[in-house]
């Protein structure tokens, strides 16, 4: 059965995880109903002069009336007034038969029989540390929610074509009982696209190698891919639906599948891919009527958790208001709501600062590095032969030619996204989507030949529009000196993934005596006791660069700000001694500073 959802299952943004921008929150909230008629105008606009007039009120508007329009449509298609919600406010413990599973009567869910709200929350798995998903499933399930919404990240679980990976923290299966454990229902988007701020909005970049592929769409060579991947997922999770004594109540099909729109014959066949492998709970989408016929879906943002899980004054303000929705304001019958105890708050620390005791840069690291592939023209991140035929999803890539003059280069718009142009290790200047001229000199001092190098930096594709079939990366087409398109490339990797820095960095440290500028890796221990916790790095008078702890990728800073600080979750630290490499572009400070609280610009 497929329906569509007046739902607005939020976002969430967990720093580090995923290769995601670091931004603040990972605990987002949605009231759902189904499709009908509207109701509830006067309740909500004496509900909205109520929620103004709260003294805690710091959440925007927007976000709130995405919740509280949602749960007036709810109240008035079950014919119940606010303060009687909680009569169907129902959780997996209250349900001993399951079998019946999510269903919709006229213009009502039931569940188990019973006429059932529907009150979501979204929390990513695979932005959260394993360590800490059970401890953000009880604060969604404390702040007065029944079900968690979850996305399946397909360019996470499947990097590489063929080579999937659902252990740790992309254990699913795990993820989705723990939900059951707290006693949550789950709501499952497996894509395969799912937007969610991701890279490419989920999908692996691999798809791009096709110079034809269409994404998003029935085109071959993408529904292919789409199959192989859902015969691996899809299995993982069918015993876990709510037929099935679990707890998935609903799987959305796609993601806003209406702001796309590129092929009508797309969402059936998403359809038919979940429901012959096995798929058999309710379906639903994330559009309104509007978006389903190509209109545009309103993005909202807001967040209840900061992102190391702290609860924001949006999270009381939310349990408050879910509480006047679930709670009577006659005697609570105990057999109607229970919510578990709120979890503390988890203690951070502010580490000593750690000194960058060793350096290399990369021009000294170059040979030691994978062969380097040679081609006659440049050749982006994706058609690289890199990891084992799939390409290069992310992080720097660096190409090499051969130059006899000086004179204007051009780069055409080809360099996506940011190219820093070197001639040997001299730095000249950066192309990028507004400056794509430079002038390389002549140097009087050298005969021959030199070396131009660009040092191309992909800066996320887009996650979502018509364009994103064009989001390859590095140097995307012909980048021109003096008119003339430059040939035999020598293009690097620099992918920047663990598995690089833990084994493909050669051992050639040398001491940091003085501030070497970049582009180079930077080295330092920091010392902890038997009880990691969770702490924010701060990488004052660095420039621009990565951060990684013991092999895992932190993320990006840059001193343009606004983001001045980086989480650093508690479970990526060990105790003893904690290696962090730093790639600095350009000018570094040395000393690696910590402090207790995030400092994202606002």
């Amino acid at each position: 059965m497929q329906r569509t959802l007046l739902c607005r299952v939020g976002r969430s943004l967990e720093p580090g995880l995923g290769g995601a921008p670091t931004q603040r929150g990972e605990l987002r909230a949605a009231g759902c109903a189904p499709a009908g008629r509207r109701g509830g105008v006067e309740a909500g606009r004496r509900t909205l002069a109520r929620l103004r007039s709260m003294q805690t009120l710091l959440v925007r508007l927007v976000v709130l009336l995405g919740l509280t329009s949602r749960l007036l449509e709810t109240s008035a298609l079950t014919g119940a007034p606010w303060g009687r919600a909680s009569r169907v406010f129902l959780s997996p413990s209250q349900v001993k038969d399951r079998r019946l599973g999510l269903k919709v009567k006229d213009s009502n869910f039931t569940l188990g029989g019973f006429p059932s709200l529907i009150l979501a929350g979204t929390i990513h798995y695979f932005r959260v540390p394993k360590e800490y998903w059970r401890d953000r499933l009880l604060k969604l399930r404390a702040c007065g929610f029944n079900t968690v919404t979850t996305h399946v990240p397909w360019n996470l679980h499947e990097p590489r074509r063929g080579q999937f990976q659902f252990t740790g923290n992309l254990d699913l299966a795990v993820f989705i009982s723990m939900a059951l454990e707290v006693d949550l229902w789950v709501i499952l988007c497996p894509g395969p696209y799912i937007g969610s701020d991701l890279d490419l909005g989920g999908l692996p970049s691999w798809l791009l190698r096709d110079p034809k592929m269409k994404l998003r769409t029935t085109y071959k060579g993408f529904t292919k891919a789409v199959n192989h991947y859902f015969d691996e997922l899809i299995p993982r999770i069918v015993s876990l639906q709510v037929q099935e004594d679990g707890p998935i109540i609903a799987v959305q099909l796609e993601n806003e599948y209406g702001s796309y729109h590129m092929d009508e014959k797309y969402m059936p066949y998403v359809k038919q891919a979940l429901v012959t492998r096995g798929v058999k709970t309710l379906l639903m989408t994330a559009d309104t009527g509007q978006d389903l016929t190509g209109g545009r879906v309103k993005n909202d943002y807001g967040a209840l958790l900061t992102e190391d899980g702290d609860y924001t004054p949006e999270y009381v303000t939310f349990q408050e208001l879910l509480r006047s929705v679930t709670v009577p304001s006659h005697n609570l019958n105990p057999n109607e709501v229970h919510r578990p105890p709120q979890p503390e708050s988890r203690p951070r620390v502010v580490y000593k600062p750690v000194t960058a005791t060793y350096y290399m840069s990369l021009w000294d690291a170059l040979p030691y590095l994978d062969e380097p592939t040679r081609s006659a023209k440049p050749v982006s991140m994706e058609k690289l032969s890199v990891n084992q035929g799939s390409g290069q999803s992310s992080g720097y890539i660096l190409y090499e030619t051969a130059i006899s003059s000086g004179g204007l280069l051009t780069s055409r718009g080809h360099v996506q996204d940011r190219g820093q142009v070197f001639l040997d290790n001299l730095y000249i200047g950066v192309l990028d989507h507004a400056s794509t001229e430079l002038t390389i000199p002549r140097r009087s001092d050298y005969e021959g030949s030199q070396m131009l190098r660009i040092l191309v930096e992909n800066q996320g594709r887009l996650a979502c529009g018509p364009d994103i079939n064009k989001e390859r990366k590095g140097l995307t087409g012909d980048i021109y000196l003096n008119k003339s398109p430059l040939r035999k490339f020598k293009i690097y990797s620099l992918e920047m993934k663990p598995k690089f820095i833990q084994r493909d960095l050669p051992n050639i440290w040398k001491p940091a005596l003085f501030q070497p500028r970049g582009p180079a890796f930077f080295l330092g221990l920091l010392r902890v006791g038997d009880h990691p916790r969770d702490t924010f790095i701060k990488m004052q008078d660095w420039t621009k660069g990565v951060v990684f702890i013991n092999g895992q990728n932190l993320g990006r800073y840059w001193n343009i700000g606004p983001q001045e600080t980086l989480y650093l979750p508690g479970p990526w630290l060990q105790p003893g001694a904690n290696e962090i490499v730093v790639f600095e572009e350009w000018k570094s400070a040395l000393v690696i500073q910590f402090t207790d609280s995030p400092q994202l610009g606002y």
